[in-house]
């Protein structure tokens, strides 16, 4: 039978590089450590593992049992920290997952401070996440709250979504190319660049999107020698390694100074940014989803329109 003791254990020892430094962090003997982690590889029947006198390598199997426990004991964590919360009388925390191209810039992030202010009780985790993982996360309970590009690729019988609002794209161009100096450009026009930024084929979001869209504009994006998914996809384009198509909201809030952003003026490059929570989310989520949704209208968002 596994313990959650010998999945502490063995996740302390690779997250401090040994078991000598992981026996000192836990107060134990080394070979008390050592006896745990071999009685944990007798129950699964495998080996975690790979060790000398000087230095211990993980097995494949070994890499992901540890991903997967570190998983559990972070929401181990997490539950017994909500359970203490609860139970002095405060409603808990909310972990909130937003894509790294929809920043909590205006109107999101100071209408998420407004609702806070509603709920004394209630604080936020929040982090980035790529918008398929947002929408995994919430369905399987990890997460209870998430700003996602659309679209989202699978689907998730137990995910709620809400539409909040559409917005255009603009081209990343660098400050030294032919249409930095430009306020529209057609699509078209980028046939013949780098993205720095494509597709992977199991994920949604803005990267999806805009290569769906180039394809019904009769061509796909070609692709940089330097890629990214994250915000560094910005500094691949300052750098010249070539272009990126991006929500407004980024050129908005970027530290680029060497990008140009003109809008792409073609009617159907817009991305739409969408709430997600879980059908059965608790009373608490539900109350601040709505309220956010609320406050969300209250600041003159208009609703999307319908196709």
């Amino acid at each position: 039978m596994i313990s959650f003791r010998q999945l502490r254990y063995f996740v302390e020892i690779v997250e401090a590089g040994g078991y000598t430094r992981a026996a000192e962090r836990l107060f134990i003997a080394q070979s008390a450590l050592s006896r745990q982690i071999k009685e944990l590889e007798g129950s699964l029947d495998v080996v975690l593992l790979r060790r000398d006198a000087k230095q211990f390598e993980l097995t494949d199997a070994g890499q992901d049992f540890y991903e997967r426990s570190r998983k559990i004991l972070l929401d181990i964590d997490r539950a017994v920290a909500q359970a203490r919360t609860i139970g002095k009388g405060e409603h808990g925390a909310l972990r909130l997952l937003h894509s790294s191209s929809v920043p909590l810039s205006a109107p999101l992030g100071p209408t998420l401070n407004e609702v806070l202010k509603a709920f004394p009780g209630i604080s936020l985790e929040i982090s980035q996440a790529p918008s398929e993982y947002q929408a995994r996360e919430i369905d399987e309970g990890s997460a209870d709250i998430g700003l996602a590009r659309l679209p989202i690729l699978r689907k998730h019988p137990n995910l709620e979504s809400a539409v909040l609002y559409r917005e255009r794209l603009v081209a990343a161009v660098p400050a030294t190319h032919p249409l930095a100096q430009r306020e529209q450009v057609e699509i078209a026009e980028l046939r013949e660049e780098h993205f720095v930024t494509v597709p992977h084929r199991d994920r949604g979001g803005l990267s999806y999107l805009v290569a769906e869209r180039c394809i019904a504009h009769g061509f796909y994006p070609r692709v940089a020698r330097a890629t990214s998914r994250k915000n560094s996809l910005l500094s691949l384009v300052n750098a010249g390694f070539g272009i990126a198509v991006v929500p407004q909201s980024m050129a908005s809030i970027s530290l680029a100074a060497g990008v140009s952003f003109p809008a792409v003026k073609d009617a159907d490059f817009y991305s739409e940014v969408a709430l997600l929570w879980r059908r059965d989310a608790p009373a608490m989520v539900n109350q601040f989803v709505q309220a956010f949704i609320e406050g969300l209208r209250a600041t003159g968002l208009p609703a999307p329109e319908e196709d």
